[in-house]
């Protein structure tokens, strides 16, 4: 039965919406970019303050939520969704594989191939991002480490 409505989703990859996404350690940045985006550092200290503030941002005016979910796995609510499902930020190959810079990237320009949109300028500011890719970091780390 569940199969079956994912099948009507246009989920065809049933091992990647139980979490064995095996596409994690492929950047979504363009090979003629990532070089660059690599040398790009969170210029934010890992503070619970500034966490806290990316946890606020990620689950408000980011609306993270709606398509990563409360808890970050990529299982969001989103309604008609075909390809592609969002990243899921508790996967730990993807935590290590994915620079900072790189995740700044997709934050500004997108992830080709799938439906995440650009976010800098229009939604978020650049100070923002980095608090929101802090809290995104903290899905890594365990949930008692997001309730510090």
């Amino acid at each position: 039965m569940v199969m079956c409505g994912l099948a009507l989703w246009g989920v065809n990859d049933t091992a990647t919406i139980f979490g064995a996404d095996q596409s994690v350690l492929q950047p979504r940045v363009p090979a003629t970019q990532i070089e660059e985006a690599r040398t790009w550092t969170n210029p934010l200290p890992s503070t619970p303050e500034n966490v806290e503030k990316g946890q606020k941002i990620f689950h408000s005016k980011a609306f993270c939520v709606t398509c990563h979910g409360r808890d970050g796995k990529g299982l969001g609510n989103i309604p008609g969704l075909r390809g592609k499902l969002p990243r899921n930020f508790t996967d730990k190959t993807w935590q290590a594989a994915r620079t900072d810079g790189e995740l700044f990237w997709i934050l500004k320009n997108g992830s080709p191939g799938t439906d995440m949109a650009s976010f800098i300028p229009l939604v978020l500011t650049e100070d923002e991002a980095w608090h929101v890719l802090l809290y995104v970091r903290s899905f890594g780390e365990g949930t008692e480490a997001r309730e510090k």
